[in-house]
């Protein structure tokens, strides 16, 4: 076994999740009630530690199969956070990631079992540590990456409405979009295709469902909204 780097210090490596969720046209995040030290009955992200022979993508994927009892959700890591007294148990360097779910798929007795709450993104409490300045760039960077990637398809369901497209990119930029201006710029997507499907939920006449073709979009990958 090399020694190398024995003189140096030696570090926690931590994983956050930002879990974003959307439903009845708002943005959600799904967080933790903490029953465990540090920080217990306070609020939090979901996390764990690096294990060893583990990637920090492959660990993000487990911490967030762990909590939800997903695969293959869409993660993406949005920066290390190391401030030197971040975190009171011991020196740890925490690499944050935000997912985009669909709130209606993930294992509810799992979140239980965490103790963990769907809260809307506009009534987030005061996290510990630095965890809500991680949901604050989460965010930002959800917000740019949207205008120009069709992330925000992995909050809905497989079938939607235009009106809830509409709503979601709303809650994501936080702020109303002209409806004209905005079906227009969908109808101009050859990747957004309506369906013979209605969703009658929302009045008797109901409204086309519509879905994202992953397969005419990469053929033609433009976007922008």
């Amino acid at each position: 076994m090399t020694t190398y780097y024995t003189h140096n210090p030696k570090f926690y490596v931590g994983i956050d999740c930002i879990i974003f969720g959307f439903e009845k046209g708002e943005l959600n995040l799904l967080l933790l009630k903490r029953n465990f030290e540090p920080a217990m009955g306070q609020w939090s992200l979901m996390g764990g530690f690096i294990q060893e022979n583990e990637s920090a993508d492959d660990a993000a994927k487990r911490v967030l199969s762990e909590l939800t009892g997903l695969e293959n959700v869409y993660m993406d890591q949005i920066g290390a956070f190391g401030a030197v007294d971040r975190d009171p148990g011991e020196r740890v360097i925490s690499l944050a990631y935000y997912a985009l779910i669909n709130i209606n798929e993930y294992d509810r007795e799992l979140v239980q079992q965490h103790n963990a709450h769907w809260v809307n993104i506009n009534e987030i409490p005061d996290l510990i540590f630095d965890h809500n300045e991680m949901v604050e760039k989460a965010r930002a960077i959800m917000r740019q990456k949207a205008s120009r990637a069709p992330i925000g398809f992995n909050l809905l369901p497989e079938l939607f409405t235009l009106t809830q497209l509409q709503n979601l990119y709303e809650a994501i930029y936080g702020e109303p979009m002209d409806k004209r201006n905005f079906r227009k710029r969908i109808a101009e997507m050859g990747f957004i295709e309506k369906t013979d499907k209605i969703d009658k939920t929302g009045s008797r006449r109901g409204a086309s469902l519509y879905k994202f073709n992953d397969k005419a979009y990469q053929k033609d990958p433009k976007f922008k909204l």
